[in-house]
């Protein structure tokens, strides 16, 4: 008897039931209307990766509310009505086409770049990222110094994760994943040098990732009977590819069991390389440490593209399910391309047309 393909195997996640374990990655396109609705273009770009064999397509990250979580110009919302009904067509292409879609919910924080709905930034403390302003997303210079959140703002910010949650149920989307990696908001709630806080907010670790756990936990009571909830966890950040937790292989204990605690529908990390060792006091990954405390399904991203990479993942039990980011824009039949047995796209050819992630198709609304 021959031997199940790891990849071709299906898979829950909550409410979710996948065909395979591969996923697109969440990826910034900036490409919505100006005022944050998706287009009709959105719709083909996201349905293709469905066509091409990916079971579950999660998006680029969107903004939330209409305070300050957008963090580029034109990047889509779902914190408006108008917004959500913008998104049904893109949600009905993908399944149409065969795909499930989870909408990524990502509040920018400091690390906003653009934003329509206000002039200044906000995170834990006033202290800014580190890094400059991505020039592909049409920034330049020092991300500037936030101002830092109130309590009463704190719990703004949650009221509009679950209101945008509920918008996204409405569009049809199969799930949301909260984003709490990259140097957003909530992973400068967890991050120790952007977090300076005094509160209970701030502090250990435990303080640190209240936030991304409440917001957790206030989205499964609001929607998680009716859609899949998912997290995405990183050390890295858009502006600092070298930071690792400082209490190492203790403080992922601490991270993933308390949002384990909380009870999300999967745990999605993201690494540079997401077979190389996350701490120097231990072999796991992040996605192993995350498989191991959280007791939930487990996606890793990080240099997956190629497939027997990939299979060994899965066959080992690091993960549940890969979600690739490069690669699937490299080959939008990707998972075909795996199971056909052909080679992976020439690395050249990855880098070449990595940037078509940001293609800018508002005009086509």
């Amino acid at each position: 008897m021959s031997v199940p393909d790891p990849l071709l195997t299906p898979v829950g996640l909550g409410r979710l039931s996948l065909p395979n374990r591969v996923a697109v990655a969440p990826m910034t396109r900036i490409s919505a209307t100006g005022d944050g609705r998706a287009t009709r273009r959105m719709a083909a770009y996201y349905a293709r990766f469905a066509r091409g064999g990916f079971g579950l397509v999660i998006t680029e990250g969107v903004y939330p509310d209409d305070q300050y979580s957008q963090g580029y110009r034109n990047q889509p919302g779902l914190a408006t009505a108008a917004q959500a009904r913008a998104w049904r067509p893109v949600v009905d292409a993908v399944h149409e086409a065969g795909g499930a879609i989870v909408a990524q919910l990502m509040h920018a924080g400091g690390q906003a770049q653009s934003n329509d709905h206000r002039e200044h930034t906000v995170g834990p403390s006033a202290i800014a990222p580190r890094g400059e302003q991505l020039p592909t997303y049409r920034g330049s210079g020092r991300f500037p110094t936030p101002r830092a959140l109130t309590l009463a703002e704190i719990a703004e910010v949650r009221r509009g994760f679950v209101a945008a949650a509920r918008r996204a149920v409405e569009a049809g989307f199969d799930g949301v994943e909260l984003h709490g990696a990259n140097g957003y908001l909530l992973d400068q709630f967890l991050t120790d040098y952007t977090n300076q806080r005094t509160d209970h907010y701030g502090g250990g670790v435990e303080n640190r990732l209240r936030l991304a756990a409440e917001i957790c936990d206030d989205v499964l009571q609001a929607v998680g009977s009716e859609t899949t909830v998912g997290i995405r966890i990183s050390q890295t950040k858009v502006g600092d590819l070298e930071h690792r937790w400082a209490g190492r292989s203790k403080d992922a204990e601490i991270v993933f069991s308390g949002l384990g605690q909380v009870g999300p529908h999967y745990v999605h990390t993201t690494e540079p390389d997401a077979t190389a060792a996350a701490f120097d006091d231990g072999r796991e990954t992040l996605a192993e440490h995350a498989r191991q405390h959280s007791g939930v399904p487990v996606l890793a991203n990080g240099g997956l593209g190629d497939a027997e990479k990939a299979r060994a993942v899965l066959r080992s039990g690091g993960a549940d399910v890969v979600s690739l980011g490069k690669a699937a824009l490299t080959d939008r039949d990707w998972v075909r391309t795996a199971r056909d047995g052909r080679g992976p796209a020439p690395r050249a050819l990855v880098e070449l047309l990595a940037p078509l992630a940001d293609i800018k198709d508002s005009e086509l609304a």
